[in-house]
């Protein structure tokens, strides 16, 4: 199982001193100034650039990835090639815990753990994409899925000889020895994390068809073993 084909780019930001027209979910005036706590390494709105992150506009329906001038890390580019594009679902995910997408990522953001700030975040990131009203993200009645993992799931203690039973199908992509040749690494991956992801592939958060599926067929029991075992391989 091809587990993280999908890590992607671009978070939040630094805010516009312009007027911004509200947009339904949320309110983009008060996104702006939550936008604040991501001024130190994005941009948004007229005259960005990019800094220690890339800039944000035009967000809404860009492929991870994309920005023109920036350097990505691999995490990103593998995103890119899985098909990561960024909506209100994958920006409401990304900002909610930012290892849902992007395992290992570099981004030391926490996350936004409220649902209403994320709304307001995201509508303020929405006007600046073209015609914001226009894309589908954008209708009156669109809400962003809750794409964290249960508490009691995440407390199932796996048995790693029964993850280690269950991987063949993971290591026919990924190497138990741990090296990276193009698909990256899943051994000594927190347990946590490794649960996290493979919950984003079920729910669909991450945008790879052969993990959606590959994770669909898992029960949270499969997966607690399996994040058990890859944990434990040294």
């Amino acid at each position: 199982m091809a587990l993280t084909r999908c890590i992607a780019t671009a978070l939040l930001c630094l805010g516009a001193a312009t007027q911004v027209a509200a947009a339904p979910g949320g309110d983009p005036a008060r996104g702006r100034e939550l936008f604040q706590q991501c001024s130190g390494c994005h941009q948004i709105g007229e005259g960005a650039v990019n800094a220690i992150g890339p800039q944000l506009n035009h967000i809404f329906d860009r492929p991870a990835g994309a920005v023109e001038g920036f350097r990505y890390s691999d995490g990103f580019r593998r995103a890119a090639a899985g098909g990561l594009v960024w909506n209100h679902d994958t920006l409401d995910a990304f900002i909610q815990n930012p290892r849902t997408l992007v395992s290992k990522t570099r981004m030391s953001y926490r996350g936004m753990p409220d649902q209403q700030d994320r709304d307001d975040l995201v509508a303020y990131l929405r006007s600046f994409s073209d015609n914001p009203r226009d894309i589908p993200e954008a209708a009156p009645t669109a809400r962003a899925v809750d794409h964290s993992v249960a508490p009691e799931v995440l407390a199932i203690v796996g048995d790693p000889a029964y993850g280690e039973y269950l991987s063949g199908e993971c290591t026919s992509c990924h190497q138990a020895s741990g090296a990276s040749a193009g698909i990256p690494s899943i051994t000594n991956w927190p347990a946590e994390d490794f649960v996290i992801a493979m919950h984003a592939y079920k729910d669909g958060v991450r945008a790879h068809p052969v993990m959606q599926m590959m994770a669909g067929r898992l029960s949270d029991e499969e997966i607690a073993a399996l994040a058990a075992y890859f944990e434990s391989i040294n």
